[in-house]
């Protein structure tokens, strides 16, 4: 009985604690006109006070540009622009771009696949042409040494 009552007191002061730090928004949302007797919270027994904050939770609404529509129709929110309302929450609008992003993320990484096979694929019909990188080099070499003793030889 008394660790259920330490239990109930220590829960008390954590969310006291909690409360004191929370920010001035949240602690409008809880009831002011509660009483705390020995840890417990009670109602009082006069009838509640009216609040006199009024609250209204109205989500912004955006006019989306012709790039966003776009992105809407690309996203399949929405299958034709004549669809699409006048104003969106940027919500909608922040799903949209996200899934977008996604459907580059994963055409990206396909090209990204595509490519590397293409290049081991040429690096086969190299090596069967028994072209390299070190090959290529010393012709490369050959070629600019010759170019250099030709040019000695006209300055001479």
């Amino acid at each position: 009985m008394g660790i259920l009552r330490g239990l109930r007191l220590v829960a008390g002061n954590c969310f006291r604690l909690y409360e004191r730090n929370a920010s001035s928004s949240l602690r409008y949302t809880r009831n002011s006109d509660l009483k705390a007797i020995n840890g417990f919270c009670t109602k009082p027994q006069e009838s509640p006070k009216t609040t006199t904050h009024t609250y209204s939770h109205r989500v912004p609404l955006h006019k989306p540009t012709d790039w966003e529509r776009k992105i809407l129709i690309w996203s399949g929110r929405f299958k034709k622009e004549e669809e699409i309302p006048e104003t969106i929450s940027f919500e909608m609008l922040d799903a949209a771009k996200n899934k977008v992003r996604v459907k580059v993320s994963y055409i990206m990484i396909a090209l990204t696949v595509v490519g590397c096979i293409l290049m081991v694929i040429e690096g086969k019909k190299a090596a069967k042409r028994n072209e390299s990188l070190t090959s290529l080099n010393l012709e490369k070499k050959a070629r600019l040494r010759e170019e250099a003793a030709m040019m000695k030889a006209k300055a001479e």
